[in-house]
């Protein structure tokens, strides 16, 4: 079921964190993939050489600003002269934690560019192919914030429920497009809560700030607050939840946004 060998990928903002995890976990199934970010050279060829041995056939990198719309459409060049993206994850995101009388104008912009309109641009080019090959996935990791709002997030919030609309919209539009056999085209959004990784560290951090600056209360402060489950989940658990989404027998879940957040949208 989760053998995708023959398969290419382009994971974007995947040189750490949930990317990396969703990048390792398709390399481990076989797929050939395009690591993407804004990185050093060291860290771009570390980042190669996890998804190289978890088994991918073939890596390679691209360093596209997901604020230049431009630089995506290169990104996309590169990608159609591989033989197309079989399969698109947008992970690039950013986030900046401020007040809605606080925000300005660069915060708003810089954050919906690369959350929201990034993966506009990878998606309108990369879905044909898909339906003319009869078997796509794009999996968007959007967040609990794409599902409910916090305060200090104003951009961010905006960013991710505009995600999950616009996949919704994409899912409508491919869903008869292939066939059981081949997988058919679906597109998902995969919506975290509080997971380990570098974009929560500020948060992390402030919380911390309150405790003397113990981290580990600091991160307990934040599920207190928001998760039932009082445990993050670590970038591997989404990375094998993709990877599930990208076989064949998942072809008729597409539409979906799926939390993995403790019970945090439940309430």
């Amino acid at each position: 079921m989760t053998d995708l060998t023959g398969k290419t990928a382009l994971v974007t903002g995947s040189v750490q964190g949930i990317g990396l995890a969703v990048a390792k976990a398709l390399g481990a199934a076989g797929v050939r993939v395009a690591v993407h970010g804004l990185a050093s050279k060291a860290q771009a060829d570390a980042a190669l050489q996890v998804v190289r041995a978890a088994g991918a056939p073939d890596v390679r990198f691209l360093d596209a600003d997901m604020r230049d719309v431009q630089a995506i459409e290169a990104m996309m060049d590169e990608m159609s002269a591989w033989g197309g993206a079989d399969i698109l994850v947008n992970n690039a995101g950013i986030q900046k934690t401020v007040s809605l009388a606080e925000a300005d104008a660069a915060t708003w912009d810089a954050i919906m560019s690369v959350n929201l309109s990034g993966a506009f641009h990878t998606m309108r080019r990369a879905l044909p192919g898909m339906a003319q090959a009869g078997y796509g996935r794009v999996i968007n990791i959007a967040s609990v914030h794409g599902l409910v709002a916090s305060v200090n997030k104003a951009p961010y919030v905006a960013s991710k429920f505009g995600l999950v609309g616009l996949s919704r919209v994409a899912a409508l539009e491919y869903a008869a497009q292939g066939s059981k056999e081949a997988g058919g085209i679906t597109v998902n959004c995969i919506c975290p809560g509080w997971t380990e990784t570098a974009i929560i560290e500020p948060q992390v951090a402030a919380r911390a700030a309150l405790h003397g600056g113990d981290r580990d209360k600091g991160v307990a402060d934040l599920l207190a607050e928001k998760q039932p489950s009082q445990r993050t989940s670590d970038p591997a658990e989404i990375g094998a939840l993709a990877l599930w989404l990208c076989a064949p027998i998942a072809h008729n879940v597409t539409g979906t946004s799926i939390p993995v957040d403790g019970g945090w949208t439940a309430q």
